[in-house]
């Protein structure tokens, strides 16, 4: 036990380093304007995704049937994609019970 407190607590320290170092690189970046560099012998990559963050009760309002609410039980936006690749439920019937948010990925390569 005290072996695994101890590593969860370096795994903590470490996820907190990393996600300095993370907001460090996209700020440098973000002050070049561009979405790749190099710096030295590493290449950094920054890929720009839209994610879909539903609100759960305007989705049981628009999803009226309690058989396919039944199947999501909560917003899941793996199982909505699913469900809309489908044709069990129409994307433009679910437009206003999203919002957008952009999140930014970095991809770190040594050359």
């Amino acid at each position: 036990m005290q072996q695994y407190y101890k590593l969860k607590q370096k795994q903590k320290e470490i996820e907190k380093e990393l996600g300095e170092l993370r907001q460090d690189i996209v700020n440098y970046c973000g002050e070049l304007e561009k979405n790749e560099t190099e710096i030295g012998s590493y290449k950094i990559k920054l890929v720009t995704q839209n994610r879909k963050e539903y609100d759960d009760q305007k989705l049981y309002e628009t999803l009226s049937d309690p058989e396919v609410w039944r199947m999501l039980s909560k917003s899941d936006p793996a199982k909505i994609a699913s469900l809309t690749k489908l044709n069990v439920i129409s994307e433009d019937k679910i437009t206003h019970t999203y919002s957008l948010k952009t999140i930014t990925l970095l991809q770190v390569d040594k050359k």
